[in-house]
């Protein structure tokens, strides 16, 4: 079994489950009072194309994105009306939960980023899974259900059912874990020569999955409301969502499409050639720009390190790899200052529900021009 088509698949199965949040949202949205039909459709489509995005024609997804951005322009697609917690319910949760309730957001960066280091080598052509790696995570619920189980004994008659049905719970994941685990341990993998690494998709997505199941282990939620929150949290934000996906994309396109070099013709008539602080001043100034229109440093960065990074800095001495570095770190500067940045930006104003929408752009902006200037120094001194 090839390694990097199992890899490809658990991609897929995470951009199912995408799929299926999208689902929960659009059956959540049929209980709006305002713009029902459009809400629907809009969570629904979104769904259909994390699903069936392999097999759909490209043509087709472009129409049915287009159909997004229309249903977002008409204002059809809302939020509705949640039912909120009392205030001092979620006072006494905080206080019981204290610090505890991070926990799921630093699994999500910490075991992302250790699966995307990871890279199975191609010296080792077949490899297969260790049953240890389950056996002991599994033995661990197993051993924390007994403890439970016997912990109950000692307690009164409901809060003993509770802890039972807890025991019961966590003896099943125990056995489940175990289980799967003696089924990998049999599968062998081949791995092609170079290498396969952890697609960003599957780390990611297990690492959120994870990350649900501390949550779930710390807060003890009611499955309905585990769907209704989730429902409210992504229409909160709302087709905001959906920018990081698409100007990534868009920046892909302008690299194939040769903007940097109609960038490059038209700086030519303005740098003046051998002009190194100059040429500096614009290459910062268009990354900041490019971001902030892109809305994604990431995106920027190869259409206007080509177009004015290399021939404008580069090739007047500097040194690529620091040239590269604080030109990547200059567009984060755009980042800090643009709503297109909406996961950074938008996003975290929606969540905390704040008056105004860009509280966050505003909080950043003076450390962003600032860090602006910053860069052109520190460029025009370590690169040169």
């Amino acid at each position: 079994m090839d390694l990097k088509t199992v890899l490809n698949w658990g991609s897929e199965i995470i951009f199912c489950l995408c799929g299926l949040v999208s689902f929960n949202a659009a059956w959540r949205g049929l209980q709006n009072e305002k713009c029902r039909i459009g809400t629907f459709a809009f969570w629904t489509i979104l769904g259909l194309i994390f699903i069936l995005g392999p097999y759909l024609p490209y043509a087709l997804t472009g129409a049915l994105l287009l159909v997004l951005g229309c249903l977002t322009a008409a204002k059809q697609v809302q939020m509705g009306k949640f039912v909120p917690s009392e205030a001092a319910f979620r006072k006494a949760q905080a206080d019981k939960l204290g610090n505890k309730i991070f926990l799921p957001a630093i699994t999500i960066g910490v075991v992302a980023l250790v699966l995307s280091m990871l890279k199975f080598s191609g010296s080792s052509p077949v490899i297969s899974f260790p049953l240890v790696w389950g056996l002991i995570p599994s033995a661990v619920l197993i051993v924390w259900a007994g403890l439970k189980f016997v912990s109950a004994k000692k307690l009164e008659a409901q809060a003993a059912r509770s802890a039972q049905r807890q025991a019961g719970q966590l003896l099943i994941a125990g056995l489940i874990l175990a289980a799967v685990s003696a089924v990998l341990s049999q599968l062998q993998f081949t791995v092609a020569e170079g290498g396969v690494s952890f697609p960003s998709a599957l780390a990611i997505g297990l690492a959120s999955i994870l990350a649900y199941l501390i949550g779930v282990v710390i807060t003890r939620p009611k499955f309905a409301d585990t769907r209704d929150d989730t429902a409210r949290l992504l229409m909160t934000v709302g087709a905001a969502s959906l920018l990081p996906q698409l100007l990534g994309a868009l920046g892909s396109v302008f690299t194939e499409a040769g903007v940097g070099a109609v960038i490059s013709g038209i700086m030519a008539n303005v740098v003046p050639q051998g002009s190194i602080v100059l040429g500096v001043i614009v290459y910062v100034a268009g990354m900041v720009l490019f971001t902030m229109v892109m809305g994604n440093a990431f995106a920027a960065f190869s259409v206007i390190t080509v177009g004015i990074g290399v021939p404008f800095v580069i090739l007047q001495g500097g040194d690529p790899a620091i040239v590269g570095a604080l030109g990547m770190t200059a567009g984060f500067c755009g980042t800090l200052m643009t709503p297109m940045a909406a996961n950074f930006n938008i996003v975290p104003a929606a969540v905390l529900e704040t008056k105004d929408k860009y509280t966050v752009i505003k909080a950043q902006l003076p450390m962003a021009l600032v860090m602006i200037v910053v860069h052109v120094i520190l460029m025009l001194v370590l690169a040169f």
